[in-house]
């Protein structure tokens, strides 16, 4: 085994170990964030190596499932960006989450390996094994403050949504495994037609419930709930980001169903749109950057449809950075001040000027504003949607311009001027008791972060563009014209400067996420409610009541055969002992006077034998000699006699 096949082992292997020692105790308290970080800065190391060298390995898992690891050119650039910005993350950590770190950090540990597992799986059984531990890790890190029922009630929503689209894949495990393509990830579109459609559904809807797309969205807004690390590794490189992640790995799939490509950049498109009205109405800094992050992805989704693999995977690299370090400036102040309200957080960025400016330069590259990444990769996936649909394209411009909405909503409330009286400081402490300081381990990351989401877009633009095409594999790749660059840019600058002078609506249907968990609850919810108390009423009122019948019956029964066994068969039993007992009475009689009577007469025979045998027994040895020949000559006698008659 090589060097770069060990380090493709431990690139998962090794955050997995140290999180589960860490959770059952090893460390402490106090050695846990030093712990977790210096194993995530190993981790970025092993990554950036098989990002490089792209091996591949494998281990025999179940009859006829292999478990396979593979770096490919897909996840040469996925693998080694999870790894770092979960390094960045848990590095903020340190000084963001003070309590219970042992747990937090272990259970972070896992969530970031069982995303770097998902990211490198190069079969559908490694995968569903990073996609459930993901899931699992993701339940108990949003309701991380176990003792607040709402923070275990949203894990319990985002769990239980996405583990039921989560079923799609375990029905094209299934599919893959009876079409014939085997269970490698890159050899699905090989399956028999109808398996092949079966697989692709099945994909789709696991890919778009953990991508929080459209109708699964909702799931993202109670997510929130969580420390504001867990959110943003979870929006940012993790589990929402592999949903998208994997439609882009599939791409070939989509494509070769005929229809699964259009309806995933439909799909896409529509949520881009509709997500992005729903971060416009939001009052909440964090529930903004959620709404946000399902837009956002909703151009990936859009890109793996329209099997712009280039394009989409450079979106999602960009996107990673960028709302990391949104989600890590928005922790910063929430930390300080004890609140995420937009109305509680106005003139933030001039108290603090340097996680103010990290996070203009991430909102800005939200928004589409040039040069920085997102502009550029949002304009590649536009250019692939144009050479498809018409109508594609102007679905896709317009969530454009909601980007650029939503992220000039927050940039101009952090700037603003405070109010002069207090006023504003009312909201502050609401959720949390704030520090009133953000620290250089704080902003630090933050800066990092921003740093990435402004230079990343060089990605999807000249000269770089063709080569990232080239190495995955793109051959339709359409680069972005100067004219399409042009219009986006003027697109969002005109949307930013107009956000600054007109204020945005903010629906009460918008705010509520389209009312789509009021919706999934009265269509699913209550309906299963109303089911499982129909049944449990005839469970009490038929099953219940025939239970208890039988039981009756049964205890009847059982007293009629006590009855029985008292009337009968004790009676039968006691007459058969006192029978018994008459015949071993009698037969000891017998016993006594006959058997006892003749075994005495018989002893006194051979008594009396003996005494005789014993009187011609002179002690002289010719008198015997004499004696057995007067007998013998005797017998001899009889028997010449019975011859003669």
């Amino acid at each position: 085994m090589t060097g770069a096949e060990v380090a493709l082992w431990l690139v998962p292997l090794l955050p997995a170990v140290v999180g589960v020692v860490l959770l059952l105790g090893g460390g402490g308290n106090r050695a846990a964030p030093v712990i977790s970080v210096a194993t995530a800065g190993l981790t970025v190391l092993l990554a950036l190596t098989v990002g490089l060298t792209g091996p591949t390995v494998a281990a025999p898992f179940l009859p006829g499932m292999d478990f396979v690891l593979r770096v490919d050119p897909l996840s040469a650039f996925v693998v080694p960006m999870v790894a770092i910005v979960a390094a960045l993350v848990l590095a903020f950590s340190v000084a963001d989450v003070r309590h219970d770190t042992r747990r937090f950090h272990g259970l972070m540990l896992l969530f970031a390996s069982a995303a770097l597992l998902t990211a490198a799986a190069g079969t559908v059984p490694t995968l569903l094994l990073g996609w459930e531990v993901m899931g699992a890790t993701s339940y108990a890190l949003i309701g991380f403050g176990w003792r607040e029922e709402r923070r275990v009630s949203a894990g319990l929503t985002a769990f239980l949504t996405t583990r039921a689209a989560d079923l799609g894949l375990y029905v094209a495990a299934g599919a893959a495994f009876a079409g014939g393509a085997g269970l490698d990830l890159g050899g699905l579109a090989e399956a028999t037609p109808g398996w092949r459609d079966t697989i692709a559904a099945g994909i789709v809807l696991a890919a778009l419930g953990k991508a929080a797309q459209l109708p699964f969205s909702f799931w993202l807004s109670g997510a929130m709930q969580g420390p504001s690390p867990v959110s943003a590794l979870l929006h940012s490189a993790a589990m929402v980001a592999l949903g998208s992640y994997l439609l882009l790995r599939v791409s070939p799939l989509l494509e070769a169903t005929g229809w699964a490509g259009p309806l995933v950049a439909w799909v896409g498109a529509v949520t881009a749109v509709a997500l992005g009205i729903v971060a416009i109405a939001q009052r909440d800094l964090k529930q903004l950057l959620a709404a946000s992050t399902a837009a956002q992805l909703g151009f990936v989704v859009l890109a793996a449809g329209l099997s712009a693999v280039a394009a989409g995977t450079a979106h999602l690299v960009a996107h990673a950075a960028t709302k990391a370090a949104l989600f890590l400036a928005a922790g910063a102040w929430l930390t300080a001040l004890g609140t995420k309200r937009l109305s509680a957080l106005s003139g933030v960025a001039r108290r603090w000027t340097i996680t103010g400016a990290a996070f203009t330069v991430a909102a800005l590259a939200l928004a589409g504003v040039p040069p920085l990444s997102l502009w550029a990769t949002k304009d590649a996936i536009l250019a692939a949607a144009l050479e498809e649909s018409g109508w594609l394209y102007a679905v896709g411009l317009l969530a454009s311009a909601l980007s650029a909405a939503y992220a000039a909503k927050a940039i101009w409330v952090v700037w603003a001027r405070p109010p002069a009286d207090a006023e504003h400081e009312r909201h502050w402490d609401e959720e949390e008791r704030g520090t009133r300081a953000v620290t250089s381990a704080q902003y630090l990351p933050v800066v990092v972060l921003a740093v990435a989401a402004a230079v990343l877009g060089i990605l999807a633009l000249p000269p770089l563009a063709p080569v990232v095409a080239g190495f995955l594999g793109d051959a339709t790749a359409v680069p972005p014209s100067l004219l399409e660059l042009l219009v986006s840019a003027v697109l969002a600058i005109v949307v930013l400067l107009s956000v600054r002078r007109v204020r945005l609506p903010e629906p009460k249907w918008a705010q509520t996420w389209l009312g789509m968990e009021r919706g999934v609850r009265a269509a699913v919810v209550r309906p299963t409610l109303a089911l499982a108390t129909t049944l449990a009423r005839f469970d009490d009122r038929v099953l219940d009541r025939g239970v208890e019948a039988a039981a009756i019956g049964t205890a009847r029964a059982a007293r009629a055969m006590g009855r029985v066994d008292d009337a009968v068969l004790d009676r039968g039993v006691d007459a058969a002992g006192t029978g018994t007992l008459l015949a071993g009475v009698a037969a000891a009689r017998v016993d006594d006077r006959g058997v006892d009577g003749a075994v005495e007469v018989v002893a006194a025979a051979v008594r009396r034998a003996g005494r005789a045998a014993r009187r011609p027994q002179s002690g002289l040895l010719h008198q015997y000699y004499l004696q057995a020949v007067a007998v013998l000559t005797g017998v001899g006698v009889v028997l010449l006699l019975l011859s003669i008659g």
